[in-house]
């Protein structure tokens, strides 16, 4: 996955500061360009370890089903045609495809779940 998507969807939605972004050992990922973008928007980097798929679960699940469930061994017959696909996917993934480990909450009810909850109870 190159940066730029990180970039992207930084400059799109704008978080506040603390945002921990999780990723693996790629180089584009320990660039010193990349560590400089997340510094720009008080985000804090968190990595795998090496050798520990354990601590990139989260995002392993995320590729394994778009793989699956997306491009099924199959390709797209253009770039254009792939970005379509794959935004219509990110947004069902993240709108409504339910997981057990966010007590059977899309990832976005999930989130707007814990704003709501830590406006609640405050630290």
């Amino acid at each position: 996955m190159p940066e730029d998507l990180v970039s992207e969807a930084l400059a799109v939605r704008q978080p506040p500061p603390g945002l921990v972004v999780h990723s693996d050992q790629g180089s584009q990922y320990t660039a010193t360009r990349f560590r400089d973008l997340l510094a720009n928007h008080s985000a804090t980097q968190s990595m795998s370890r090496r050798g520990n798929c354990y601590d990139n679960a989260q995002a392993e699940s995320f590729w394994s089903r778009l793989k699956t469930e997306l491009l099924d061994g199959g390709s797209f017959p253009s770039l254009e045609e792939a970005r379509l696909e794959l935004a219509h996917y990110i947004a069902y993934y993240n709108s409504e495809r339910r997981y057990s480990a966010l007590a059977y909450r899309s990832p976005n009810r999930f989130e707007t779940y814990l704003q709501t909850t830590s406006k609640e109870c405050p630290a």
